[in-house]
């Protein structure tokens, strides 16, 4: 405590010329627990970047631990070459607009030619950037679709997507070296424009990336005669003009927006947890559909890299999952080319190993390979940058995570919700015009291939003592893994960080060709499995289950009764 107390001094006496984080500073003299929570550590950068909730601190995310992580990346950019040069994006959070422009004058500062965006835009766009600038890094800030009090700041590598483990650990090393109270350089934004340190990027490569977003479609003849009628909340974030823009273009016409959550507003009045993974998201277009129905609500997360869907289904609204729109973009997309003509041989599709392995079934019965991948859309940005080098990208058809992420073709290297919103829509068109619906179509999947049901269980341990309460939790369950859940037994114990898979009933191993991760999972007979981790990004453990049956009701208890086991075995709850 010592230690923390005498950060915590050392920030008092440093912020008097910052009112805002200084009298947050003083609120809480005295409170042990509340200093402890904002100095027991610093915000981690790793390959998510940094996220943390705003506030005074080390362990928040503030323009001290902004600004030292971006002299940290300029440290380390200036050190690999000459010249190099950064793009910047936001969204709609608080202090979004603020951090980038503070990152914008650090970096300038430091002879690094920046291009930022003069307004905020999703995620995708930036990548995109990167890579069209030919940038040799790039800064995104947000948290995704964490709750309000929380900010993040995302790191890029030259190719378009998040920085990879190499190249955050480096980044890390010299950020460490920075002090933030002493070290970093600034040069004012407008007097870095007038000198053309920093530059705005043109509307003309927003239009470059709407044209080739308008090149996925399959069907267009069908999105421009369809009545489809479909309700769009961009949950206050960046997706409102993207979406809107190229749904319009490819000639939606009966498209509604939820005004309540329309303009970007970091405070998220309506809905505090803007996540597409959940109901609450929904309520206010379900409010809407008392008055006008429609065929689909359409929902992006505030930095419009993640969509999610709820479909009319007789007189209802039924959410669908992650998974099942992965599956339901992966049999359109390969049936839609096939019936055209245009599907090449040995077409690929990636996905987050944590994600169904039904879309694997779906995909090679049209000769489709789909390669898993550590979870984290940069493994699939690097798998794509990889196709690229021997010019078979053309071979990619999408990549996808179960955490309602998907990247459709290649014209960006991280998850887009503006091209998966496009490329939902006409999904949903197409099968309207043959009299289905949506969930129509998957429970056709289902009756072809067997009923997956998947579960994702978050436990959260917040502050210092919920991080050593994780790393037990991990450690413990390593050393005893077990022999059967739920009455199943485990065939095959894979652990990431030891690189391992192990037969349990022979005790042979064989290595896992993936980075290090501190991931354990367990396969089951008939498919089923079971996935722990801790998240990269929250304080929490995750669990993903797979509970298969031939009925719905036999594979929902299965699913229920392996997250059961799996609470058990984690002594959670």
């Amino acid at each position: 405590m010592n230690d923390v107390n005498k950060l915590y001094d050392l920030w008092l006496e440093n912020t008097a010329d910052n009112p805002e984080i200084h009298e947050e500073l003083l609120a809480v003299k005295g409170n042990d627990e509340e200093i402890l929570d904002r100095f027991y550590r610093n915000l981690e950068f790793g390959t998510a970047g940094l996220r943390g909730v705003l506030g005074a601190g080390t362990n928040r995310m503030n323009t001290y631990t902004v600004c030292q992580a971006t002299q940290g990346l300029a440290d380390y950019l200036n050190s690999k070459g000459e010249n190099p040069s950064v793009a910047i994006g936001y969204d709609s959070r608080i202090n979004s607009d603020v951090f980038s422009k503070q990152c914008a004058e650090v970096l300038a500062a430091n002879g690094i030619k920046t291009y930022i965006f003069p307004t905020l835009m999703p995620t995708p766009l930036l990548s995109f950037a990167v890579m069209r600038l030919k940038c040799d890094s790039g800064i995104v800030i947000t948290a995704s679709h964490n709750p309000s009090k929380y900010n993040g700041y995302k790191c890029y590598d030259p190719s378009g997507y998040q920085m990879t483990d190499e190249a955050a650990l480096a980044t890390y090393e010299f950020i460490q070296k920075v002090d933030m109270f002493k070290d970093i350089k600034r040069i004012p934004f407008d007097e870095a424009m007038e000198k053309g340190l920093i530059e705005y990027i043109s509307d003309e490569l927003v239009e470059e990336f709407y044209s080739l977003v308008m090149q996925r479609p399959i069907n267009p003849e069908i999105s421009k005669a369809s009545d489809l009628k479909v309700i769009y909340t961009p949950l206050n974030g960046t997706g409102n003009i993207p979406v809107r823009t190229v749904l319009e273009r490819a000639g939606f016409k009966n498209v509604s927006v939820v005004k309540e959550q329309e303009m970007p507003d970091g405070k998220f009045p309506t809905c505090p947890y803007p996540n597409p993974e959940i109901r609450q998201v929904f309520e206010c277009a379900l409010e809407m559909t008392k008055s006008e129905k429609a065929d689909l609500l359409l929902a992006t997360d505030p930095d419009c890299d993640r969509v999610g869907i709820a479909v009319l289904t007789g007189d209802e609204y039924v959410l669908l999952s992650g998974n099942d729109v992965g599956v339901l973009l992966a049999e359109y997309m390969l049936s839609a080319r096939k019936e055209k003509g245009i599907l090449p041989e040995n077409t690929l599709m990636t996905k987050s190993f944590v994600s169904t392995p039904l879309i694997d079934r779906v995909a090679a019965k049209y000769g489709c390979r789909v390669v898993d991948v550590l979870t984290g859309f940069k493994y699939v940005g690097e798998f794509i940058a990889n196709l690229e080098k021997t010019n078979d990208d053309y071979r990619f058809v999408m990549g996808f995570e179960e955490s309602y992420g998907y990247l459709i073709g290649t014209h960006a290297r991280d998850k887009d919700a503006v091209a998966a919103s496009l490329m939902i829509c006409e999904m949903a068109a197409y099968y309207k015009s043959k009299g289905k619906t949506l969930v129509d179509v998957l429970d056709g999947i289902y009756e072809e291939f067997g009923i997956y049901v998947n579960r994702l269980y978050n436990f959260a341990f917040e502050g210092a003592s919920g991080m050593v309460k994780m790393a037990e939790i991990m450690s413990e369950t390593r050393e005893n893994p077990p022999k059967e859940l739920a009455g199943l037994k485990v065939l095959e114990v894979h652990d990431f960080e030891a690189s391992t898979i192990t037969n349990t009933e022979t005790g042979e191993e064989r290595a896992i060709e993936l980075p290090k991760s501190n991931v354990l999972a367990y396969t089951l007979p008939d498919g089923n499995f079971a996935i722990v981790r801790p998240s990269g990004t929250e304080p929490k453990i995750k669990v993903y289950i797979t509970g298969c049956g031939k009925t719905k009701d036999g594979a929902v208890k299965l699913a229920e009764d392996l997250g059961e086991a799996m609470k058990a075995l984690l002594r959670i709850g």
